[in-house]
């Protein structure tokens, strides 16, 4: 970079930091408009590159419809209204919160990682690693994230989510089960959730409840719930 270059990016920073809009910036420095909005977006992202994965703005936070079912809500009743399925007793959901978060990453580029979190019992069971890719790519890459659900995804804001994945993983971790590798790398861009969250009652109606999956070790699983919750402190459906 010349050293002119150098000054016209502090030149476009110290106006943009004014709120100087880039078609005042070209009048202003004589450049053409397209030089100007070059220049803006590169001061935007060197702006982001130095700023934590968890501080970037959120551009969309998502979590299945019916994630709520089961789960005690009585401490969160803003996010159990907003669950249109939360109160059918049995949406098919599986006791399955799906997290979708989307970060800015440069100008018209954004970070997407997922969670999947078995909110009655295992926690956090699977993650999208993050990726990077154009602004435009979410209207069709969030569809596809959500394909294997009968209803939209619902809108949720990343405290929310924060709070469903860290306090799911707490939950799990409690019964005795870590979540899946690939969760610190994750949780970098998810961020940690505030203080003063909501309580949200974990397992199905009170207690844990274990219904297996393709890849599970369902054996294992059980003997870790007999040994943490004790005889009849849980429920479970698997072929052992």
């Amino acid at each position: 970079m010349t050293t002119r270059d150098e000054e016209l990016l502090a030149r476009v920073q110290e106006m943009r930091g004014r709120g100087s809009a880039p078609k005042q910036i070209a009048k202003a420095l004589g450049l053409r408009p397209a030089q100007a909005t070059a220049l803006v977006r590169r001061v935007a992202e060197a702006a982001l590159a130095n700023i934590a994965p968890d501080e970037r703005p959120v551009v969309g936070c998502w979590v299945n419809a019916g994630w709520s079912t089961g789960l005690d809500m009585a401490e969160a009743p803003d996010w159990a209204a907003a669950d249109p399925l939360g109160q059918e007793p049995d949406p098919g959901t599986g006791g399955f919160a799906q997290i979708l978060l989307a970060r800015q990453e440069r100008a018209s580029r954004v970070t997407v990682t997922g969670f999947l979190v078995d909110v009655y019992c295992l926690g956090v069971k699977n993650v999208t690693d993050p990726e990077v890719m154009g602004s435009g790519s979410l209207t069709t890459y969030v569809p596809t994230y959500y394909s294997a659900f009968d209803h939209r995804p619902v809108p949720i804001g990343v405290e929310q989510a924060q709070t469903i994945v860290h306090d799911g993983v707490a939950y799990a971790r409690g019964l005795g089960f870590e979540p899946s590798g690939g969760f610190a790398d994750a949780a970098v861009h998810l961020g940690a959730p505030p203080g003063d969250r909501p309580v949200i009652g974990f397992g199905r109606d009170g207690k844990p409840f274990y219904f297996s999956g393709p890849y599970d070790n369902s054996r294992k699983v059980v003997q870790t719930l007999e040994r943490t919750c004790g005889p009849d402190n849980y429920d479970y459906v698997a072929h052992l």
